[in-house]
């Protein structure tokens, strides 16, 4: 048990240590392939070797008398981690301790001579780049590592040490910060710039909505309004028909306003939206459009969630506009059930006069992708196809609950629900343009 508890706290120090490298200014590049600090550190470290090399070697005649190779070797190991700084900060420190500590035992004279100087150098530069790269907890660390390996090699240098040492870990400080800065200053430039743009698209389809489908509908509504006056005695049926034409285009110049309110400022001035309480006004609607509807409901009436309400009551105008566009005059019946964990809905149209093109009915237009995206936004499914009889049925189960909402379920035409559509649009449209 001990030894596992050991594990995961040295995982702790080795997993996820290191930050990735900051990218570097374009004149620290060089034809944009070549960092000129790895270069420099390269080139600094090879200067480093030749002086170690040659301290280590005069050392090594006059005291420890150790094999040639033995000497190379060691300067190279104190001197490598210089190269490897800004890639792998953590293991050039590591690797530059590790040499410090072996040159000492093996060559006793080592701090008494140029190694010392050179060593240091190169022990800073490293520490440095763990303090810039590596987590808080590693520059602590390091530090504490260093004060305390300066006391054991050298008690009388520890206080030295501890000012000397000091610096790159401050130096690393102020460069994180500063860095972290420019970090959030760009992430919300690219933020702002994103809802800059989004904001301008919407205004852009506000402007397009406005210009031509208001302008259109209002011309429905003055010109229905003027029909009845340009015959002498028009009959009552023909002036109450332009009448229902009229006002259904001054409902829909509501609407349009609405959505128009939603695109400008994201909703936030809107009026409530409709739900099942204004269901028999829509029905009425759909009565004076050339279809007879009756309504039943089921269940014990319940206080629906926003999302829920606004979505069948969508779901049934969709439906019913579809019924009077392929159906005129065919009969609807609208069934809605009130369950403990959701709401049930079915529409469903006899053939009509016309017959119904239930082809077109089923297959064309965005109505029905509409509907279905709306029922699965809200982890429900949708259903809609013809009947046996010619005529055309819409069912749609919604959840009421969080545990059925969560919880996303297959559409009975076999596509996920998974808050998109099949051909992958999100769900946040109105779903009745059919």
């Amino acid at each position: 048990m001990d030894v596992d508890a050991a594990r995961k706290f040295a995982a702790t120090f080795v997993t996820d240590t290191t930050n990735p490298p900051t990218p570097r200014h374009r004149w620290l590049v060089w034809r944009g392939r070549f960092d000129l600090v790895e270069i420099a550190d390269a080139i600094t470290a090879l200067i480093c070797f030749a002086i170690v090399n040659s301290v280590l070697a005069a050392d090594n005649a006059h005291y420890a008398h150790q094999p040639a190779g033995l000497v190379v070797l060691l300067a190279f190991i104190t001197c490598a981690p210089l190269a490897l700084r800004t890639r792998f900060p953590l293991y050039a420190w590591t690797g530059i301790a590790l040499a410090i500590i072996v040159t000492s035992v093996v060559i006793r004279s080592s701090f008494s001579s140029g190694y010392l100087t050179v060593s240091v150098l190169i022990y800073g530069l490293c520490l440095y780049a763990v303090t810039v790269r590596c987590r808080p907890r590693i520059t602590v660390a390091a530090t504490a590592v260093t004060v305390a390996g300066a006391a054991v090699l050298d008690p009388g240098s520890t206080v030295a040490a501890v000012f000397l040492i000091a610096i790159p870990p401050l130096l690393g400080a102020v460069v994180r910060q500063r860095r972290s800065g420019e970090r959030q200053l760009a992430e919300q430039e690219l933020r702002h710039s994103g809802e800059r743009a989004l904001l301008e698209e919407r205004q852009r389809i506000a402007r397009e909505l406005h210009d031509v489908v208001a302008h259109h509908m209002s011309v429905i509504a003055i010109q229905a309004e003027a029909a009845p006056y340009k015959t002498d005695d028009p009959p009552p049926e023909l002036v109450e028909s332009f009448g229902d034409i009229r006002a259904s285009a001054l409902a829909g110049l509501t609407e349009l306003r609405r959505v128009l309110g939603v695109l400008r400022d994201g909703g936030r001035t809107t009026a409530p939206q409709p739900g099942l309480a204004v269901l028999d006004a829509l029905l009425d609607s759909a009565r004076s459009g050339g279809v007879s509807v009756s309504a039943t409901r089921s269940g014990d009436p319940m206080t629906l969630p926003e999302g829920v309400d606004l979505s069948a009551y969508r779901i049934v105008q969709e439906a019913l506009s579809n019924a009077m566009r392929h159906a005129p005059g065919s009969h609807v019946q609208v069934h809605v059930g009130y369950r403990p964990d959701g709401l049930a809905l079915d529409v469903r149209n006899d053939a009509g006069q016309a017959g119904g093109d239930h082809a077109d009915h089923a297959g064309g237009g965005h109505g029905i992708i509409g509907m279905r995206e709306r029922a699965a936004m809200l982890g429900g499914s949708l259903d809609a196809g013809p009947t046996e009889d010619g005529g055309f049925l819409v069912t749609a189960v919604l959840p009421t609950t969080p545990e059925g909402q969560d919880h996303a379920v297959t559409s009975p035409d076999g596509q996920s629900t998974d808050g998109r559509s099949p051909d992958g649009r999100s769900p946040d449209r109105q779903g009745d343009a059919a």
